[in-house]
């Protein structure tokens, strides 16, 4: 057997040494972590974008990136882009007209393709592009004269309600179910967006002194059902059960996800209800049974609006994660909070939402709800202004790492 002599020996000990300092001295790649970090974009009444209607196609453009880019520098992973804001289109549709909120006149050729943009430019930049349509508004008045001579709610006015000053597609209608679908899907269809997104429109949020007029579709079609609100909650179960099948059909691996109003019922009406005691229920008064959604796993993911304040009487912010995370928990519908934003430093808001933690806060307190995988922040406009600085500091306080979105 050689023997080795001890200068040998230490300067092996020594070459081994060096090799372990250098090793951990190099910098260590940090994993990102797991979480949706998303930021609504509306286009609605030019709520976000385009900041006014009639910009060139190059102002507007200028203006989508430049909302993407400021995602890209919060760390932020995803941009829920409201592409069918009043029953039209932010692409070449052929079942709807181009939106209004672009050019101003509803109809009107833009002269460039928004959603195929932003879904391009989004991806280019590593976020995610979830598109997001309301399903059955027409549009923000009541007059079918002041829509697009080819608007299908002209052409069928019979799928038509007026209600609270707007005007409604009928939900009862199997017919209009089938439309509103079929002019969904064509953006899927066209488009590698990576998730539908709905808000929490449905059924319109209830007005006092009016009744919305679907005494027609009942009649026809209510037979089965003992009361008028279980045959419509059936009319808004089948949309969202067949809007998922179709969205798995026409393109393989995007997702479905959906934004209600972050109270499905108070407990004082249903004892498998929340602690809480707001004004307007999903399940009595837009009848939308999001509960049974996330626990049918009929959705891939729920953005409950959970827009209060932590200690909120009506309804506490950590009262409704705690109970939002209980109905998720041993389901496969992954369980995201709607944040917001916008009440940060906004007037007319009480004291607590001009302190710029309030909002960092609200992640803190998420994080302790394994259920819990990220939040959305509502919205773009607020993200861009940040007036109080909120954002920056959940920026600070929560987005040191990068991350990637949950699948």
């Amino acid at each position: 057997m050689r023997r080795v002599s001890r200068r040998a020996f230490a300067l092996a000990a020594l070459s081994t040494l060096a090799m372990t300092q250098g090793a951990s001295a190099a910098p260590r790649r940090r994993r990102a972590v797991t979480e949706i970090r998303g930021v609504w974009l509306a286009t609605v009444s030019n709520r976000d974008w385009p900041s006014r209607p009639g910009l060139t196609a190059a102002e507007q453009r200028a203006e989508l990136v430049a909302h993407l880019d400021r995602a890209v520098r919060d760390r932020l992973t995803t941009v829920v882009f409201q592409v069918r804001p009043t029953a039209d289109a932010l692409w070449p549709s052929p079942y709807e007209p181009w939106s209004q909120y672009l050019t101003g006149t509803q109809g009107e050729d833009p002269g460039w393709d928004p959603l195929g943009t932003a879904v391009a430019e989004a991806h280019a930049r590593g976020l995610e592009l979830h598109a997001w349509f309301n399903p059955y508004r027409i549009a923000n008045h009541t007059d079918p004269a002041r829509l697009a001579a080819s608007h299908p709610a002209r052409r069928h006015p019979e799928w038509v309600v007026p209600y609270g000053g707007k005007l409604y597609y009928n939900p009862g209608l199997p017919e209009v179910r089938a439309f509103v679908e079929d002019a969904m899907l064509d953006a899927v269809a066209n488009y590698p967006v990576d998730a539908v997104h709905f808000d929490d429109y449905f059924y319109p949020y209830p007005v006092a002194g009016q009744t919305f007029d679907d005494d027609a579709a009942y009649d026809a079609y209510g037979g089965d059902f003992d009361s008028r609100a279980a045959w419509r909650r059936d009319n808004i179960d089948r949309l969202v059960r067949e809007t998922a099948a179709r969205v798995k059909k026409v393109r393989p691996g995007t997702r479905f996800g959906i934004s209600p109003f972050g109270v499905w019922r108070n407990a004082s009406t249903d004892e498998r209800g929340s602690d809480t005691r707001a004004g307007v229920q999903t399940y009595d008064d837009l009848h939308a049974d999001t509960r049974k959604w996330v626990r049918n796993h009929w959705i891939d993911y729920i953005v409950p609006q959970l827009y209060w304040h932590i200690g909120f009487a009506a309804a506490d912010y950590a009262t409704l994660v705690h109970w939002w995370a209980d109905v998720a928990k041993g389901t496969k519908t992954h369980l995201y909070v709607g944040e917001a934003l916008y009440k940060a430093g906004a007037a007319g808001q009480p004291s607590v939402w001009q302190d710029p933690v309030e909002l960092s806060r609200h992640l803190t307190l998420a994080a302790e709800y394994a259920q819990v995988r990220g939040h959305v922040f509502f919205a773009a406009q607020d993200v861009a202004k940040d007036p109080i600085g909120a954002m920056a500091r959940v920026v600070a306080d929560h987005y040191g790492q990068p991350a990637k979105p949950p699948r």
